[in-house]
């Protein structure tokens, strides 16, 4: 507790400030989480301050990840007419990004020589942490590295997603939102969130749907997958 003094208005002062200037610069490559990381971590590094000191100290933002992603279900209930109108469509790109998420990342891992360890922390890297991590123990892949991965997942899709479905000329808010939510979890969904209020809602449910699909389908495809590639 003592280290929360500095901890933790070093990160709402750096993230608040970051989300001012990606309001203000209004680019992609301007994401809040992505330039609080540029600022921190070379902050943590030039001090020489452990990581682990850090956290201790901001310890109660982590703390608040599951009620933020609980709090998704707002926008869901709201579109809950639109959701039932379409919940087979939705179903269905659920599943297949799921699958794709899953395929694309193990067989590259495998195909450039990497262990089945560092394939299966791979494979649940487009689904949100608890998960992922949960996947990935079942696996006997690395949870750790597993979150690390889905930060870059989610980072990647919060930055450049919408730039991409851009250039795709896709401009229905239920697919874009599909879209993202699959392909990039909790941290598409916040970007979604803050371009189009439905957007936000169907990556929500996206979000949702791929996690459970990712945890009942990934222990059945990942053998399938090492003895196909490995």
């Amino acid at each position: 507790m003592s280290d929360m003094w500095w901890s933790l208005p070093l990160t709402l002062a750096v993230f608040f400030s970051a989300r001012w200037l990606a309001a203000r610069v209004k680019i992609s490559l301007f994401n809040p989480l992505l330039i609080s990381m540029a600022v921190i971590i070379p902050l943590l590094l030039l001090i020489n301050m452990p990581y682990a000191r850090y956290f201790r100290g901001s310890e109660i933002l982590n703390s608040l990840l599951q009620p933020s992603v609980v709090a998704l279900a707002l926008p869901l209930y709201e579109q809950i007419h639109q959701i039932r109108a379409r919940w087979k469509s939705i179903i269905g790109v659920c599943f297949i990004g799921s699958i794709t998420a899953m395929v694309s990342g193990t067989a590259i891992a495998l195909w450039l020589g990497a262990t089945p360890e560092i394939a299966a922390t791979i494979m649940p890297k487009s689904v949100t942490t608890p998960i992922a991590m949960a996947v990935s123990a079942s696996l006997h892949g690395i949870p750790a590295i597993s979150a690390i991965c889905v930060l870059i997942a989610g980072v990647l899709g919060a930055v450049f997603g919408h730039m991409l479905l851009n250039l795709l000329r896709i401009k229905t808010k239920a697919a874009r939102g599909l879209a993202i939510g699959s392909a990039s979890h909790a941290l598409g969904t916040a970007r979604c969130a803050e371009m189009d209020y439905q957007e936000g809602a169907f990556s929500s449910l996206a979000l949702v749907i791929c996690g459970i699909i990712t945890s009942l389908l990934a222990p059945f495809l990942f053998p399938v997958l090492l003895a196909l590639l490995g």
